[in-house]
């Protein structure tokens, strides 16, 4: 059994369960590990699923805590973010532990690195998935930084170590206590794991496209990026006829989705900037989850969610706030984007979109006005944005990350036996 350690939300896991089809595909029980909310999302591919039965909402976190973390948009405030919340995963990292007995090959998320001691303790081989380039190299800039200081060798190098240690400040809070109370001493090798994934035993595969952002040159030749880890829908989606009508009646409309960033009096304020940035341009919209919205004209329909992957061929534009997820989902559908960043590496993808000719100009949604959200639906939907979307997604379209880095996943396996 391979077992595959990630958490997060619903656009977080997709990709894990899209590496865990393909492993399947090739022959091998594997099985994720993930909170208890996402039991019935995994299982419906077929994949077996590992409870792991604590979470943010039966700790009682403070939710404003979590909203504190979720738009840090600086390493600062991410810093001071992580050190407020990282008592909490003292109670998850047992139930991950657990996850992992009786594992042939452990998987892991950078943000559960008890899959690479749990690998060593239990004398299997570990991989590292990333869901972004996550390893240092000289040639670009980390993701939590791009776009926001120059890119230089000596700059870009420290810019990966900043990330890792964040991640890693997250892990080793829960982790060091836990693995003092149940074999009585650390590791002797004890700290920060990811860059020691340097031979076919240990490899690390990224879920990113090479045309977003190239595999570094500089990296070990055991870092395997491929492309993304694109999750197919299960079942085809029925729309709500009112939907049908509307993509129906009219020019292609714009998809507009902030996901769980915008909540509370936000919602107002950006759907006020929007609705008037709308009007300016004379453009059509359907806007996700963020709630029926009062005194809309005809020319929007609002949604609380819908599959991206049926939705983007249908529309001209997509317009969200930069998560990795929903930035990869846009630029494989081949059309615009459109993208205000509000935190972490939100800003990234926001900028290499904006450098692709595939995006308008980032702005952070704390500076968007009417005006400027008008003038990014004017500069998006520019012929040569067009054209150079549709060509990025046939770029894209050639690559098979998940499939790829399944592949990779059992070469490490069968060197088990040879060390």
């Amino acid at each position: 059994m391979i077992t595959i350690l990630c958490g997060g939300t619903r656009g977080d896991v997709q990709p894990y369960v899209a590496l865990a089809i393909e492993l399947k595909r090739l022959g091998k029980d594997v099985c994720i590990a993930v909170t208890r909310n996402h039991e019935e999302f995994v299982r419906s591919y077929g994949i077996d699923f590992f409870s792991i039965d604590v979470d943010f909402e039966s700790l009682n976190v403070d939710k404003n805590m979590i909203r504190e973390a979720q738009q840090a948009d600086n390493p600062l405030k991410m810093f001071f973010s992580f050190q407020k919340m990282k008592k909490y995963g003292v109670h998850m990292v047992d139930h991950y532990y657990a996850a992992c007995e009786g594992s042939e090959l452990i998987v892991y998320h950078p943000g559960m690195a008890i899959g690479f001691y749990a690998a060593e303790k239990m004398g299997v081989p570990s991989v590292l998935a990333t869901p972004f380039p996550l390893n240092k190299t000289r040639e670009q800039t980390s993701v939590i930084l791009y776009g926001k200081v120059p890119s230089k060798p000596g700059i870009n190098s420290f810019s990966y170590s900043v990330l890792q240690n964040m991640l890693w400040m997250a892990s080793d809070a829960s982790l060091k206590p836990f693995w003092k109370e149940k074999f009585g001493h650390l590791p002797a090798n004890y700290g920060c794991p990811f860059e020691r994934h340097t031979d076919r035993r240990h490899p690390v595969i990224v879920s990113c496209s090479n045309y977003i952002f190239a595999r570094p040159t500089d990296w070990d030749e055991n870092i395997h990026q491929n492309g993304y880890w694109f999750l197919e829908e299960q079942n085809e989606y029925i729309p709500p006829m009112e939907l049908v009508d509307f993509l129906n009646k009219g020019e292609k409309p714009i998809y507009i989705g902030f996901g769980s960033m915008v909540i509370g009096d936000e919602t107002e304020k950006i759907s006020k900037i929007i609705i008037e940035g709308l009007a300016m341009t004379g453009k059509r919209a359907i806007i996700s989850g963020m709630g029926k919205l009062q005194n809309v004209p005809e020319t929007i329909f609002t949604v609380d969610s819908i599959p991206h992957s049926w939705l983007f061929p249908k529309v001209s534009a997509v317009c969200h706030h930069g998560g990795a997820g929903t930035s990869a989902a846009g630029f494989k559908a081949g059309i615009p984007s459109m993208i205000f960043p509000f935190a972490l590496d939100q800003y990234a993808w926001a900028q290499r979109g904006y450098e692709l000719c595939v995006s308008s100009k980032p702005i952070p949604i704390k500076k968007l006005s009417s005006e400027k959200f008008a003038e990014s639906i004017r500069y998006a939907m520019q012929e040569k944005i067009i054209s150079n979307a549709k060509e990025l997604a046939k770029n894209i379209a050639s690559e098979n990350g998940a499939r790829d880095c399944a592949k990779l996943i059992l070469a490490s396996l069968e060197t088990k036996n040879d060390q």
